[in-house]
């Protein structure tokens, strides 16, 4: 069973492998997941932005999740990324009706494109966690939802209810993030990076780890670099950080998963696909991705 301290250190916000005629693909998912646990992620999280989790059906949704947690086979906690929702009573209704069976927590981003108040925001996550039987960890991305939690309603959570078990921290404000972390009431409430670039500089401020896209091809070097940052281990965590940091801007030329899924092919893992209106990466910056992996050992 997993516990609050489960939620500290690497995360890898999987992908979803897709045939050729963009079905799921499981046996590659599969594949991901051997790989991503034997380079020794802490947990796994599944159907984010990250795993393309809006390009999918909800009768996909399920089975992916159900397909993760059979093969899984108990290895790693799973946190569960589909439950980002516009619509609160929608979101209860779903919540009332889901299965979690094997699933150790949700993942839960702030409402997109209709742009509530602190106080909304404060209130949806309240009326969600009445009906939610698992913890919930927040997450703040206001590149993609143009919703920004504020720090201090964050902390507010924090204090109203222990089922608030951390926050994804997305919005690469690292003075946001140090509010947080040096205002929240609750030491188990865990504070963890939502990107690759912002993980060390957040561990270095208090915070708690990262939910990592870079995981999925190196969960070795990124796991070294999260366990030298909790440990304070400043020289080993800086050595991992500047051998990968040359990946971020050629992951993020054209979006995300669109690198990742580039990157896990040259691994061998994958084809590179994603769902419309989601495109392959361009050949042109698959050769700059393929040129800057060549230096990562």
């Amino acid at each position: 069973m997993a516990n609050i301290n489960t939620w500290r250190g690497l995360g890898v916000a999987l992908v979803t492998p897709f045939t050729e005629n963009n079905a799921i693909d499981y046996d590659e998912l599969g594949r991901l997941i051997d790989y991503v646990i034997e380079g020794g992620v802490d947990y796994l999280v599944v159907l984010g932005s990250t795993g393309e989790a809006d390009l999918l059906s909800l009768e996909e949704k399920r089975a992916v999740l159900d397909y993760v947690i059979k093969h899984n086979a108990g290895r790693k906690p799973i946190m569960a990324g589909c439950f980002g929702w516009n619509n609160t009573k929608v979101l209860c209704d779903y919540i009332k009706s889901f299965d979690f069976s094997g699933i150790d927590a949700i993942l839960s981003s702030c409402p997109a494109y209709i742009k509530p108040t602190q106080e909304g925001l404060y209130q949806h996550y309240m009326a969600m966690a009445d009906v939610c039987p698992v913890p919930i960890m927040l997450y703040n991305v206001p590149g993609r939802t143009v919703s920004n939690m504020a720090w201090d309603t964050t902390t507010r959570l924090c204090e109203s209810l222990d089922k608030f078990i951390g926050i994804k921290e997305a919005s690469a404000d690292m003075i946001k993030a140090s509010h947080i972390i040096y205002n929240r009431s609750r030491p188990d409430f865990v504070v963890t990076s939502g990107d690759d670039e912002t993980a060390l500089p957040m561990m270095g401020a208090g915070g708690d780890g990262v939910i990592s896209v870079i995981a999925n091809v190196y969960p070795r070097q990124m796991k070294a670099l999260v366990d030298a940052a909790l440990a304070e281990d400043i020289a080993t965590a800086k050595h991992y950080n500047r051998l990968l940091y040359p990946m971020h801007r050629h992951l993020y030329a054209e979006g995300n998963p669109t690198g990742i899924k580039a990157a896990l092919k040259q691994k061998g893992i994958g084809n590179g696909k994603l769902r419309l209106p989601l495109l392959a990466m361009s050949s042109e910056s698959e050769v700059k991705l393929v040129e800057v992996m060549k230096s990562i050992t």
